[in-house]
């Protein structure tokens, strides 16, 4: 389980196809140092295990089921991604569950600036729509957000403060780019309890 506040970006260092599936390793700096084989990292939103820890770099074997449903597939080395470890209990929680469980891909259509404010516009796939609300949270890319307005067309729009735009992957993203979603698993639940009523 995560909270979507990202602890610090790394870089893809190397990506290799393994039997039914690719290795990648990501450059952590310092947290490589932090972490354990075994442990669980939100890596820009997908949920991946650590099997192997070389000084800085960290490596993650991902399945084909991960690669079919996630972005990781294209990601080559140097692409940058947002990194979290693991709620422990006692751990404050500041931004909201997340579980690492990608729902669904969106596509970055629109940034709108305000000096150093930024409004970005993403594609929501036809079946999250019912799992969002206004000013309710989203996960994109790992990073927990506030939908700051729900469109007809099928697109949501988050307001993102400086702090967000430089200590995460989203200041540097560009409009056309996949991202991984996650809807708050608290509509989830609701809407498959609902769904057997």
């Amino acid at each position: 389980m995560f909270t979507g506040l990202v602890e610090r970006t790394g870089q893809i260092s190397s990506v290799e196809e393994i039997p039914g599936g690719t290795r990648i390793g990501v450059e952590m700096g310092k947290m490589a140092s932090e972490i354990a084989i075994g442990d669980s990292i939100c890596t820009s939103g997908v949920c991946l295990t650590a099997i192997n820890i070389d000084k800085e770099t960290t490596y993650f074997d991902v399945s084909p089921q991960t690669l079919e449903v996630t972005n990781l597939g294209v990601l080559e080395a140097g692409c940058v991604v947002n990194l979290e470890r693991s709620l422990r209990v006692g751990d404050r929680l500041g931004g909201h569950f997340l579980s690492g469980h990608v729902d669904d891909i969106g596509e970055l259509l629109e940034i709108k600036t305000c000096g150093d404010f930024s409004n970005y516009v993403f594609s929501a796939p036809s079946a999250m729509l019912p799992l969002m609300v206004d000013k309710g949270s989203i996960g994109v890319d790992g990073v927990s957000l506030t939908i700051a307005k729900l469109n007809d067309s099928g697109s949501f729009e988050v307001a993102l403060i400086p702090e967000t735009l430089s200590t995460t992957n989203l200041g540097a993203m560009q409009v056309g780019r996949k991202v991984h979603l996650e809807a708050d698993i608290l509509a989830k639940h609701v809407q498959r309890l609902l769904a057997y009523k």
